[in-house]
């Protein structure tokens, strides 16, 4: 697995986006168009590519300026 097909579990994507809590992560995922990465089930949790979390960040932050 190279670094871009990183995955990052919840606790970690929480972390990333500033400490935000799980409602606000909820929240995100259904907002269409805040367009947050979909996460991918493997049994109950919930994995990111880090990758793609990172590039929404710099997007969010971009489009902010």
């Amino acid at each position: 697995m190279t670094e871009n097909e990183k995955r990052i579990q919840a606790a970690k994507v929480l972390a990333l986006c500033g400490d935000i809590s799980q409602m606000t992560l909820w929240r995100w995922m259904r907002d269409p168009a805040l367009n947050f990465p979909k996460p991918v089930y493997i049994g109950n949790r919930r994995y990111w590519r880090e990758a793609d979390v990172i590039e929404w960040l710099e997007s969010q932050n971009t489009e902010a300026a």
